[in-house]
Parts: structure tokens; C-alpha cells; sequence
């Protein structure tokens, strides 16, 4: 089970996917959402919007 490096809360696949994507595709820490966010200086649901852009343009680190 894999939790954030910043805050400690469990991740889903998405949140792994999103540290791939957006910090480096070979991350072995995580970030979730709301520390993605703090990272870019960007709201949460930005991140989320990422996540669905990726996932419907089929990147395979989303489910």
C-alpha cells in the first residue's frame, strides 16, 4: 500500500499515475492530489482534470 511522502494518507492508482505523469515516470514516492496541487500551485481539481484528460486519451497509468 502506498501512501503519500508528504502527508501520509493512502493513494489510489490515479494519484501513483498522476506522480508518474506529471513529477517522473520513474517516481518510487508518491504524492496524492492535494499535495500535487501545493507542488504546482494549482487547485485540486485541476489535477483531477489532468487525470481524466489522461485517462480518457488511454496513458495506461490511469484506471
Amino acid at each position: 500500500m502506498n501512501t503519500c511522502v508528504i502527508c501520509g494518507r493512502v493513494l489510489t492508482q490515479n494519484e501513483i499515475g498522476a506522480t508518474k505523469k506529471l513529477v517522473n515516470r520513474n517516481s518510487t514516492e508518491f504524492l496524492c492530489v492535494s499535495c500535487l496541487a501545493d507542488k504546482f500551485g494549482v487547485t485540486e481539481e485541476k489535477i483531477n482534470e489532468m487525470i481524466e484528460k489522461y485517462r480518457k486519451s488511454g496513458c495506461t497509468l490511469f484506471v
